[in-house]
């Protein structure tokens, strides 16, 4: 045996931004002289570190080893429990290597940033903004949002007063801002307001937006009549002074050609007609004879010929994924459920998609193709961002024989709610 390992503890907690300590004590096991590397593996080991990396031990003897975990403040580092393990390598016997396993807990926090895109908007009527979150924490953000008029001069329409945020992830929220006021001229007014963003701990955050109200009537628009009125009144003068009698003279002239055109065109036209009524029996009498060579009858309406319609490709498949979630602090730790298509021979053709989420759960949803192991994500969304959502492809999803569809689910509900129960449904052909 090469080494033996002891940790101090194995269960720790710390902050992000922070860092914590634990000591491994290395014990050369074995009978030789050797050299042990210690390093930290699993989910901790990109912010973690042994301190020192590398030991040189006598048969017999041991020495400690400081074990430094410092999370960084990142949405990318998750709040909870991260499994870890100290791996010590020994150099003369790399089968006598040993790996010690504990739990670090990394602490959660709140920081949430908000943003009016665009920061001003101009309208007579109305304006339209929206409002940016970005959950830049580490942990699923509770967030309501609220338009605020200082000086209560616009109303406000928010899409949505609730959105629940997964780590390192932006929700746009759609807002309308009406005048209680309007007029018909002068300067365009400017009303600031602000749009105020509270998460259910820590203090909220302001978001500044400024519509500025223009005129219902534009400054051109008196300057502009009054330039169609003189042009109209100059036309007018030109058409009966000018105009008019050059029209009349030329309408008079034109229409003595136009009669003369016309009568010789009427002769042209009762000569053709005889010619085409001879044309006429000749081609009744042909017709006859055909349809007396196919033996068909005139009248006869079965003897007209039905085109079939062409078959429509493809069966019709139809299938729902149920999935019940139970909620977990890991928001990378998912609840999944796969289909497999009974005919492993045909492709399927997914042209709608319906997202059922009839309870309102939060959390995060995916959809996801699983080819012979290979995972792509479809489509990601936020639980509680919608309760039913269709999609529709024109160009449908394609899945190739022997490729699977799974659904799944990292459920973030508040303990009162219990488990998520989301559902979809995927509708197409299989050809």
């Amino acid at each position: 045996m090469g080494a033996t390992a002891t940790l101090s503890t194995s269960d720790l907690g710390v902050a992000p931004g922070g860092d914590v300590t634990c000591q491994v004590m290395v014990r050369n096991a074995g009978e030789l002289v050797d050299q042990f590397t210690i390093d930290v593996v699993g989910d901790a080991a990109s912010w973690s570190q042994a301190e020192p990396a590398v030991v040189n031990l006598n048969p017999g003897e041991s020495a400690p080893v400081l074990i430094r975990f410092a999370p960084p403040r990142d949405a990318g580092v998750y709040a909870g429990p991260v499994p870890f393990g100290v791996r010590v390598i020994s150099r003369e016997d790399p089968n006598g290597s040993v790996v010690e396993e504990g739990v670090v807990v990394v602490g959660a926090f709140t920081d949430v940033a908000a943003e009016l895109v665009p920061a001003k908007a101009e309208g007579a009527r109305k304006a339209k903004f929206e409002v940016a979150v970005d959950n830049v924490g580490n942990a699923p953000a509770m967030l309501r949002l609220r338009a605020i008029d200082p000086e209560d001069e616009l109303d406000f329409r928010l899409d949505r007063g609730e959105i629940a945020l997964p780590p390192g992830t932006t929700a746009f929220v759609r807002l309308q801002a009406r005048p209680r006021k309007r007029f018909l001229r002068g300067e365009p007014q400017r009303r600031p307001f602000q749009v105020e963003i509270t998460p259910e701990q820590g203090e909220p955050i302001v978001a500044q937006g400024t519509m500025v109200q223009k005129p219902l009537l534009p400054k051109w628009l008196l300057p502009a009549l009054l330039a169609l009125l003189l042009l109209a009144g100059a036309l007018v003068a030109l058409w009966l002074t000018v105009l008019r009698p050059a029209v009349t003279s030329a309408a008079r002239e034109a229409m003595k050609q136009e009669s003369a055109a016309i009568q010789q065109k009427a002769d042209e036209a009762a000569s053709a007609a005889g010619a085409a009524k001879e044309e006429s029996k000749e081609a009744a009498a042909n017709a006859g004879q055909a349809l007396d060579a196919l033996g068909i009858k005139p009248g006869d309406t079965n003897a007209t010929p039905t085109l079939p319609k062409p078959a429509e490709r493809g069966e019709p498949v139809t299938f729902r994924l149920d999935i019940t979630s139970p909620i977990v602090t890991n928001t990378g730790a998912f609840t999944e459920v796969t289909f497999t298509p009974q005919d492993d021979k045909k492709t399927i053709l997914v042209k709608d998609i319906f997202f059922e989420n009839p309870k309102g759960d939060l959390g995060t949803a995916q959809l996801v193709r699983d080819a012979g192991g290979t995972r792509t994500t479809i489509r990601v969304i936020g639980l509680g961002n919608f309760r039913d959502r269709d999609e529709h492809f024109q160009e449908p999803l394609r899945f190739q024989p022997g490729e699977k569809i799974v659904f799944r689910v990292s459920c973030q509900n508040p303990q009162p709610k219990g488990a998520c129960t989301p559902s979809v449904v995927l509708n197409g052909r299989a050809e």
